[in-house]
């Protein structure tokens, strides 16, 4: 058999791995794609038209060649905001801004600067939407308005559930949506050949079924169209640039969504063998995609781990799969679009609320309780600033105190006395000496016998800034008008 010849089979067997990869992914991500959609507010149309895009536009393109982009749970909470706060045109020019802005970041190669993002603050961040998620999609399961702030979601829950006692419609929509979460949680414990098909597409298929037979009184998806629910933003949505809240909106899906994409490429990295992920250009596809996702006024992409570790187990070795399951997608939507009338809104709940649990770090945050208790406060203040505040002001309050942290671990400043009993005091520092360690250094220093001299070694030191240089030299003056001979700084300010 000739080298040529061997080489047609390899791509001949990647092709049918691939193939098969593809339609995995396309089962896993339909009922995401559709839930995500309906829970940002929007019709379920756009959550397939960004799958789509997530395929046929990022797939193609360099980077992370074995993970699948498309909606994503962690952008819900803020898409849903978005929507209410600007209106739906106005996501459009969001999401292509926030594309452009990833393409510049591409070809700036700052990719690989996301990689030192704290990962207590993503955590954190993904933690906190989950939490939000899984309020707001109890609603739904209640057939009742979710209210629109974090704080208010959790506040109303429990009026919520009083309410539903009494009336039949909620309670077979909490019915539908809690026996969706049960299957999602046993589809793991089933034989293997039962477990062929995805979770996500068994639980809603069961529940649609199950509302069919029964005809139970719950809220179905409701359907447009491909075309109806392509509306590219008009002309006039993109005066609201000028609005700072919205720029801001802009940021927060741009830093989220690729801090997103870029922590997910990391962990599928970990899943297979092949080649690793090129950062820059991973985000520069990630740009391209959410381009194109505003054009068509759709959802923002970002990569999912969920989809990217069904597409890995699945066997995939290029990525052809991804390619294919955007041209899936594709053909479930222009052929079998009335197929999501008869999908049960509270089925796509429950989807939703088991997406959000496992965004809930539990096991990974009493470990880091008990190893990096700093860390672990970063973690759950961002989660409650999310929640209780707003999704970007969550993220900066993170960011804000792992810099803190980071500094303090940083200024580290060590004092050592040598008392022999008689002649001068030797004090020696060394470290860091600034700001955030000076009440711990004045502390010592004023500790010292006010009757002695006292002489101060800084040598020790590799930084000292103003704060400390200026709280020395008065110190020094204090003491050397005591009698104690003059401290002489001799370290360059840092």
């Amino acid at each position: 058999m000739t080298s040529e010849n061997t080489t047609r089979i390899a791509r001949f067997r990647y092709l049918r791995q691939d193939f098969a990869a593809s339609l995995v992914v396309f089962l896993v991500a339909l009922p995401l794609c559709v839930g995500v959609a309906v829970a940002s507010g929007v019709p379920a149309e756009l959550g397939l038209v960004t799958g789509i895009v997530g395929g046929l536009v990022t797939g193609l393109m360099r980077g992370s060649s074995l993970q699948v982009s498309g909606p994503a749970a962690g952008l819900t909470v803020l898409v849903f905001e978005a929507v209410q706060e600007f209106g739906l045109p106005a996501l459009g020019v969001i999401v292509l801004a926030s594309g452009l802005l990833q393409v510049a970041m591409g070809l700036l190669r700052l990719g690989r600067w996301f990689r030192a993002i704290s990962v207590s603050v993503v955590e954190g961040m993904l933690a906190g939407i989950g939490l939000v998620l899984i309020a707001g999609q109890l609603y739904p399961a209640l057939a009742a308005k979710a209210p629109d702030s974090g704080p208010g979601k959790i506040a109303g829950l429990p009026g919520a559930f009083l309410d539903a006692l009494g009336d039949s419609r909620a309670v077979a929509s909490l019915a539908v949506c809690a026996g969706t979460v049960a299957v999602l949680l046993l589809w793991k414990h089933l034989p293997a050949k039962v477990r062929t098909l995805p979770g996500p597409l068994a639980a809603v298929g069961l529940a649609t079924v199950a509302a069919f037979a029964l005809d139970l009184p719950v809220a179905t998806v409701e359907v447009r169209g491909l075309l109806g629910s392509v509306q590219p933003p008009p002309s006039s949505a993109f005066g609201e640039l000028a609005d700072i809240g919205l720029l801001g909106t802009v940021v927060a899906f741009t830093l989220i969504a690729s801090a997103e994409s870029l922590f997910s490429a990391a962990a599928v990295d970990r899943l297979h063998t092949g080649p690793r992920t090129e950062y820059d250009k991973e985000l520069l596809a990630q740009g391209a995609g959410n381009t194109v996702c505003g054009l068509l006024g759709a959802l923002p992409m970002t990569a999912v781990i969920v989809r990217s570790a069904a597409n890995v187990q699945a066997g995939a070795r290029t990525k052809a799969s991804r390619v294919l399951h955007g041209v899936w997608l594709l053909l479930f939507a222009a052929l079998l679009p009335g197929v999501l009338a008869h999908i049960p809104v509270p089925a796509l709940a429950g989807i939703l609320i088991h997406s959000g649990a496992k965004l809930v770090p539990v096991r990974a945050l009493s470990v880091l309780w008990r190893e990096h208790r700093g860390e672990a406060l970063i973690l759950a203040v961002t989660a409650v600033s999310i929640v209780a505040v707003s999704m970007f002001e969550g993220v900066l309050i993170g960011l804000a105190l792992a810099v803190v942290k980071a500094a303090w671990q940083a200024s580290h400043v060590r004092l050592e006395v040598v008392d022999k009993g008689a002649g001068p005091v030797e004090a020696h520092l060394s470290g860091n000496a600034t700001f955030l360690r000076l009440p711990k250094i004045l502390d010592s220093l004023e500790s010292l016998p006010q009757d002695r001299p006292v002489r101060l070694d800084l040598s020790g030191l590799h930084q000292l800034d103003h704060a400390c240089r200026t709280a020395l030299e008065n110190w020094a003056e204090r003491h050397s008008a005591a009698g104690t001979e003059p401290v002489r700084l001799t370290v360059p300010v840092g």
